[in-house]
């Protein structure tokens, strides 16, 4: 049951007072400057609907003079040593990790997470900059004879080039440094650009990076609410070479499409609808955590967050008790304590398309078992929710609900279970519980993700590959993969002249 939001507005008033200085202007070419046109837009509190600060709001042409300013440093940010970028990468990090109270507030109060969570964000953050860091000193290539004939083969690994970075608003830094770091591993100049309902923490990062050493023009910051027209301009200029784009597939397609006339590289980690199977033999206390972590962390507003809850019928009964006691227990606070909190929805509009989903489901005859209602007082806050028997059409089911709701089904054995887990046109994430070894493998075959938790709900790590498959997106981010999405090969063929009769042997 929800408290009163009381405590968590004036925790959010006294944030506000606090609010950590951020430049609220675009970064190009190492000055902060207004947009061009002088235009701004706000950013808002979302539990309490405040404005927090006026941003600058980009143009195309400002967009334009960001990849100019990056284009113009490309070629000598390439040349720069490895060990250089890393130990600019590696100072980023320290500070990030010193500065975590900072970032952790900026991101509560412009997203909506708890302070709490914030810090967890912002530790996950840094450690992808400390792992790039590391990656960017083991770019290899290889030297090889050709298999018949005089050439020699030398393959190495280059820079792509400027990259345009489009980041979203459900973790506004992680997201970030998750395409940051690799980009500055491999040598490439990049414009970022952060959803326009989170640019503070993306300001405050870029200052940060300044900071830490980055040469001018490297990494280059356009706030806009013009995204379309921003973006556009970018992907129609021939300097540019790869954009690396987080969001939904609806727009994720149609960034694929303008990048496609100047044949660009691309990583698209799209919309998410995981799976999380509940077998007849799992631990069902380890269970209901992992729902717990994998289904509220961050207010459902992850493309990994559960989506799906698939429950044998042997254990549902004493499964979905289970949960409904600690989903209960949970409380909408705001982010104005540290404990195990409900934040708010990311907006008026989130928390309307969330409740249409459970309203949907309800009509279509699931039962709501927690829940379910738009509580009073400001800001956009939902309650933890639990619908169960969720019949077949429903919109929680073949849509990404971004919220705390958990649609729950029941299946009878294993070829049901995997067959309900792979009805839907992605394939990013799925969890499973399960203390059968053999199953686990099958699961590992059959299931069409990207990545796969076995008894446990947070799977996301910086030293291993994220990303999907199907409609859910294309390469990867994190891990020894996530570098080479900024990479391009080159061969050189040398041919090697035969040796003169008269050499010495």
């Amino acid at each position: 049951m929800l408290s009163s939001h009381a405590a968590a507005d004036a925790g959010r008033l006294r944030q506000a007072e606090a609010l950590p200085a951020v430049r609220p202007q675009l970064m190009i070419g190492g000055s902060w400057r207004d947009a061009s046109d002088r235009g701004t837009f706000p950013v808002e509190n979302p539990a309490t609907g405040e404005v927090l600060s006026w941003v600058a709001d980009a143009t195309p042409q400002d967009a334009i003079e960001a990849l100019d300013a990056a284009s113009g440093v490309q070629a000598s940010w390439a040349l720069k040593d490895p060990r250089d970028r890393a130990e600019i990468l590696r100072r980023g990090y320290e500070r990030l990790v010193t500065q975590t109270d900072r970032f952790a507030q900026v991101i509560s109060m412009e997203m909506g997470k708890s302070v709490h969570e914030a810090r967890g964000e912002v530790a996950y953050a840094a450690e992808f900059l400390r792992w790039f860091s590391e990656e960017a000193v083991r770019v290899h290539g290889r030297y090889q004879r050709a298999p018949a004939g005089p050439l020699r083969h030398l393959i190495s690994k280059k820079p792509v080039g400027p990259c345009l970075l489009i980041t979203p608003w459900n973790f506004p830094l992680a997201m970030i440094t998750r395409k940051v770091g690799p980009a500055v591993a491999a040598g490439c100049a990049m414009v970022l650009k952060p959803a326009e309902l989170t640019p503070l923490t993306a300001a405050l990062f870029v200052s940060l990076m300044e900071e830490a050493g980055l040469p001018p023009g490297v990494l280059n910051l356009v706030s806009t609410t013009r995204a379309q027209d921003v973006v556009g301009a970018l992907l129609a200029d021939r300097r540019l070479r790869k954009v690396s784009f987080t969001g939904s597939t609806r727009v994720g397609r149609t960034i694929l499409a303008g990048a496609a006339a100047n044949v660009l590289r691309t990583s698209m980690e799209l919309g998410g609808n995981a799976p999380f199977i509940v077998f007849e033999d799992a631990d069902l206390d380890a269970a209901v955590e992992g729902a717990v972590q994998a289904k509220l962390r961050n207010m459902g507003q992850a493309c990994t967050a559960a989506n799906r809850f698939l429950v044998h019928r042997a254990v549902a009964a004493s499964f979905v008790d289970r949960l409904r006691d600690r989903f209960a227990a949970l409380s909408a606070a705001g982010g104005a304590s540290d404990g195990e909190i409900m934040g708010p929805l990311i907006s008026a509009t989130a928390r309307t398309n969330v409740h249409r989903m459970v309203e949907d489901a309800v009509d279509r005859g699931a039962a709501l078992v927690l829940g379910g209602g738009i509580p009073a007082g400001p800001g956009h806050f939902y309650p933890p929710t639990i619908l169960l028997d969720v019949r077949p059409g429903s919109r929680v089911l073949s849509e990404e609900i971004f919220g705390p709701v958990a649609p729950i089904q029941q299946f009878s054995d294993d070829r049901e279970a995997i067959d309900l887990a792979m009805d839907s046109e992605l394939g990013l994430a799925a969890y499973a519980y399960t203390r059968d070894l053999d199953r686990t493998l099958r699961l590992q075959d059959e299931l069409q993700t990207g990545m796969l938790g076995i008894n446990t709900g947070l799977i996301s790590d910086p030293a291993a590959p994220f990303g999907g498959v199907k409609q859910s997106g294309l390469g990867r981010e994190g891990g020894a993969e996530g570098i080479e999405e900024y990479l391009t090969t080159q061969y050189v063929g040398v041919r090697q002249a035969a040796p003169s009769p008269s050499d010495p042997p």
